[in-house]
Order: structure tokens, then sequence, then C-alpha cells
């Protein structure tokens, strides 16, 4: 899983969503989708929270950089 990147993890979400919408699964199907939906769901706010992290620590680093400069 860790090599699904967010945007096909979010497009297999909404597949899943569509075929629920649409009522193009069975009901036999539907608690497997709702499982693989769970998954996809924690994967990408997984991705979500890693690249948050590292946006913060880029910020935080180039915040560094500009006070160090202001002392020089």
């Amino acid at each position: 899983m860790n090599n699904l990147s967010y945007d096909k993890a979010f497009e297999e979400l909404q597949e899943i969503l569509q075929q629920i919408e649409e009522g193009d699964i069975t009901l036999d199907t539907l608690s497997e989708k709702v499982k693989r939906a769970h998954v996809l769901i924690q994967h990408c706010q997984t991705k979500f929270k890693e690249v948050e992290n590292e946006v913060a620590n880029i910020l935080t680093e180039i915040k560094e950089d500009n006070e160090e400069e202001k002392k020089d």
C-alpha cells in the first residue's frame, strides 16, 4: 500500500463511491468495497499528514534561514 500514491488512492475512492451511488455493486460486494474504502481513506490521511509535516519542516527551515540572514 505504501507505493500507492495519494492521487491513485483518491481516484479509487471516487470510483467506489460512484459504484455505490449508481448501485453498480451487489450487496455481497458492498462490504468488500466499504472495507477497501476504509483502507484507502486511512492511506490518504497518512500521505496527507506526511506531506503536511514535510511542508511545515520546509517552512521552518526557510524561517530559520531568513532569521540568520537578518543577523548577518
